[in-house]
């Protein structure tokens, strides 16, 4: 096989989705499958969109007020046992460490499937009274559950990179005003950075968080029809502060158990990103995440060669001492046409084409890689003209993923509507519910669907009068989808 044809993506994007996405991220230089089933190798581009993800949102969480701690990566089993939800929601999922070298521990260790019961002992360490809260913690980490069995790098594997934030606060609503704040910046963070719509909401009574009061959550479509679970953002009520102590005086020196919440945001937001906006080129990359935001690949015969590599080199310049990161392709051994589709399948958001015309006319052909759009700007003020440019491109994956989410919520009044209506089109299907869990196993079972979120205000009326599955009274509006 030539280079050619292993650097190009050979799987469709609407035909076969998994494959296409597969061989994007592959391809990419994204991650590669571990040895091990169900765990993936982040290589360096893959794990800079973390880097990227992580610094706009370590920025906002300690803009409003959380700080950075570190927790052990193994939990003592008694300390789950303390919180019997965490315990009865996680267990099949939990991996159990019981040996040390060749010694058998006293107690069984469980890698975090989550960390609420290791951080909230601690937490109820550091409280002793009012003036001690809020207090709000935040931990990048990892995190194994024993769930995954069809590996999709990003969207589902076995270990993931996420950050967990835990807090607690003296009152209800502190502590929603906390989940709401925390579920805004994962809204911002994938409208605002990914380019990706979201829709606001929470989970079912028993879809929530094993032990919270309100889970909440962002839900994200992708082209194939399938919602994604972006963020999820809990009240947890006082369950899990009387579980583990955290217990505070107020102003009246009465003791209260503090309200508390944590919130989580993992890697599965680059899998988001990488479904909604790539295509059969390759990959599509937001210019604000883009490890290069500019590649320029100078075209020249013998003749014009220094000419044409020192013009580019001096753009280059001008680019990087405006703070755009740009690489300068001047590889001889590759020709111009392979260098625009790697770096294409590498999702660089603008390229530059620089040729003898261009060093005349002292201009830039300028290349918008969501679209190939190709505009010519003058050489003068062109690092000046980068925001316009990344601002357009934005635009354009953002407008393309409102469109398909504008497009694919319908509304459905029965089950057979419900069914056939995802069957053939997927997206979100609203439809009114009694609130029984027996309801939605009437979809998820021959389909795989399932209600995704619920409205985030309780008192919002359903969409209709009768339940879509058993024509009881409607409680709420759910929204079925299938999921990654």
């Amino acid at each position: 096989m030539s280079n050619d044809q292993e650097l190009g993506i050979t799987e469709s994007k609407s035909h076969s989705p998994g494959d296409w996405y597969a061989e994007v991220v592959l391809k990419a230089g994204l991650a590669d499958y571990a040895p091990m089933g169900g765990f993936i190798v982040t290589r360096p581009r893959g794990y800079a969109l973390w880097e990227g993800l992580q610094n706009h949102l370590d920025s906002w969480f300690k803009d409003t007020g959380a700080q950075n701690a570190y927790f052990p990566a193994l939990i003592p089993e008694s300390y789950l046992e303390r919180e019997s939800d965490i315990v009865e929601g996680f267990d099949p999922e939990v991996a159990w460490v019981t040996h040390g070298g060749h010694d058998e521990l006293e107690e069984r260790l469980a890698f975090r499937p989550t960390s609420e019961s290791i951080i909230t002992p601690f937490m109820s360490q550091w409280v002793r009274s009012h003036r001690d809260l809020p207090l709000r913690l935040n931990q990048w980490c990892s995190v194994i559950r024993w769930e995954a069995t069809d590996t999709k790098p990003f969207f589902r594997t076995k270990e993931f990179l996420w950050q967990e934030g835990h807090t607690a606060h003296e009152t209800e609503d502190e502590a929603w005003d906390e989940t709401m704040t925390r579920l805004s910046q994962y809204e911002r963070l994938y409208e605002d950075v990914l380019g990706i719509p979201v829709m606001r909401g929470r989970k079912p009574e028993h879809d929530k968080f094993p032990g919270a009061h309100t889970t909440t959550t962002v839900e994200a479509l992708m082209p194939d029809g399938k919602s994604v679970q972006g963020g999820t953002s809990h009240y947890l009520g006082q369950g899990f502060a009387e579980a583990y102590d955290l217990f505070f005086t107020d102003e009246n020196e009465d003791e209260r158990p503090a309200h508390t919440t944590s919130w989580g945001l993992s890697w599965r937001a680059i899998g988001a990103l990488i479904m909604t906006h790539s295509d059969e080129q390759g990959f599509v990359c937001p210019p604000e995440l883009a490890p290069e935001q500019v590649v320029i690949v100078p075209i020249w015969q013998e003749e014009n060669r220094e000419e044409v590599l020192s013009y580019a080199e001096g753009i280059a310049n001008d680019l990087e001492a405006e703070g755009v990161r740009v690489e300068l392709d001047d590889r001889d051994e590759r020709n111009p046409g392979f260098k625009f589709n790697e770096w294409e399948l590498k999702g660089v958001p603008v390229r530059f084409e620089i040729g003898p015309h261009e060093v005349e006319d002292d201009e830039i052909t300028v290349v918008h890689r969501p679209d190939g759009e190709s505009v010519v700007e003058d050489r003068a003020g062109i690092a000046d003209a980068m925001e316009d440019h990344f601002d357009v491109v934005y635009d354009k994956m953002y407008e393309a993923a409102a469109d398909t989410l504008e497009n694919n919520v319908r509304e459905a009044d029965s089950r057979d509507e419900i069914l056939g209506t995802i069957g053939q089109h997927g997206g979100y299907v609203k439809a009114p519910w009694c609130g029984d869990e027996a309801c939605e196993e009437e979809i998820k079972e021959p389909i795989s669907a399932e209600i995704v979120m619920v409205p985030l205000d309780r008192d919002e009326e359903p969409c209709g009068d009768e339940c879509a599955m058993c024509g009881d009274e409607a409680e709420e509006t759910a929204y079925f989808a299938k999921s990654y």
